[in-house]
């Protein structure tokens, strides 16, 4: 889908270019790096959800409310009434990226003139499955989204795959969810970034208690990865008025992703379930190295209070289990050699939302990547993605060159 770009977008395409580089991330390099995308969204269908859920739901699904003024009203029992400011006047690129992405052959599309070879699909309006307290509701649209999910794209799962959606508010029902969807060929599940939606609670089940043991091992059992995608834990746009698009960003949909990553890190899971694969999702990286080293001297400094007593420093656990995503982080890819987290990082075009680089990626990459080795390159580009998601690379780069002849 092509279209002019607008003033508001020109940025995009600024880039130092990539003269001294052995291969490009550009469309038209046939030896351009693999390229993977950690982190996509679909385009769900409007009515989805009020035609598949079970009708004792659907009158609790998030709707569009108009006052008496005509002003709209987006209306969700997890999040707090919100105003529609943009409704449709969105324009230029940022239009185009408001729509794309509802047709696979579409995407396939979008993806080439990216120079994108796969891709990792979460939802887009299927966010707001988590957003309730209930996790019996919350589990019913998971189950709607993954069975569509599945019909739409998985045909095409050697390239365009989704993450089959949990919601592990209730244990038992997650883990016959999790087979179920194994045994589908899902390459991965995408879990909430805390079980129950909303605020901080002590009293709410967590990731790091026993609990969710059975969870754990389904998942070890099926051998399929585990990601959190921001803004899935509570309410992402929190702070009102001056600043708020900022503010919520940042602290209140970037921040909480740290939560289940530590969880898993400090509390034994990985050392029991040394099989688990796990990733935070747009959440991007500049907090990783912080967070390893954070984590770490808690372990040592608090280790009177500190339990279990595990075998390795929780960053360990990290560095051979987990991963993050980003679209653009200049900060995080400074410190990726020198915290020895080349293995970890993941790269994202976030197609089609505005906070990623689509369809302008190899700029966004070249800004960020000219300073790095060529394969770490590589790996932060694709090959960690493909290792995380059992991707064919040799299928993939296959694909491409059949495509090129």
């Amino acid at each position: 889908m092509e279209t002019t770009i607008d003033a508001p977008n020109r940025w995009r395409l600024q880039t130092p270019g990539h003269q001294n580089w052995t291969r490009s991330a550009r469309p038209e390099d046939p030896n351009r790096y693999l390229m993977i995308s950690a982190d996509c969204h679909a385009n769900e269908p409007p009515g989805l959800w009020a035609q598949r859920l079970d009708k004792r739901f659907r009158d609790r699904l998030p709707r569009i409310e108009v006052d008496e003024h005509g002003v709209k009203w987006s209306i969700s029992e997890g999040y707090s009434r919100s105003r529609l400011l943009l409704d449709s006047k969105l324009e230029g690129e940022d239009a185009v990226r408001g729509k794309a992405g509802a047709d696979p052959l579409e995407r396939l599309r979008d993806h080439a003139r990216d120079g994108v070879d796969a891709e990792i699909i979460f939802p887009n309006k299927g966010l707001a499955m988590w957003a309730t307290p209930d996790p019996v509701f919350a589990a019913a649209q998971c189950r709607v989204y993954n069975d569509w999910a599945w019909e739409t794209f998985g045909i095409y799962n050697d390239r365009m795959s989704p993450m089959a959606c949990l919601a592990t508010g209730e244990v038992e029902g997650c883990v016959i969810e999790a087979q179920r969807v194994a045994k589908m060929g899902f390459r991965g599940l995408t879990l909430p970034c805390k079980p129950i939606f909303g605020p901080h609670n002590p009293k709410d089940p967590n990731y790091n208690l026993p609990a969710f043991e059975p969870l754990w091992a389904a998942i070890e059992d099926a051998d399929i990865a585990i990601t959190f995608h921001v803004s899935t834990g509570r309410d992402p746009r929190a702070a009102r008025k001056d600043g708020g698009a900022v503010i919520n960003y940042v602290s209140h949909s970037l921040v909480p992703t740290i939560e289940p990553i530590a969880n898993l890190c400090a509390s034994g899971v990985i050392e029991r379930h040394p099989r688990i694969r796990f990733a935070a999702i747009e959440s991007g990286i500049g907090w990783v190295a912080w967070a390893l080293e954070a984590m770490d001297e808690a372990y040592r400094k608090h280790h009177m209070w500190a339990f279990p007593k595990l075998r390795a420093l929780p960053s360990e656990y990290f560095r051979s289990n987990g991963y993050a995503s980003f679209q653009e982080d200049p900060t995080g890819l400074d410190l990726a050699e020198r915290y020895h987290l080349t293995d970890n990082f993941l790269w994202a075009n976030d197609y089609p939302h505005h906070e990623g680089s689509w369809p302008h990626s190899a700029e966004a990459i070249e800004r960020q990547m000219g300073g790095l080795a060529d394969g770490t390159r590589a790996k932060i580009l694709g090959l960690n993605a493909a290792r995380l998601f059992k991707f064919d690379v040799e299928g993939l780069l296959k694909r491409r060159a059949d495509a090129l002849n």
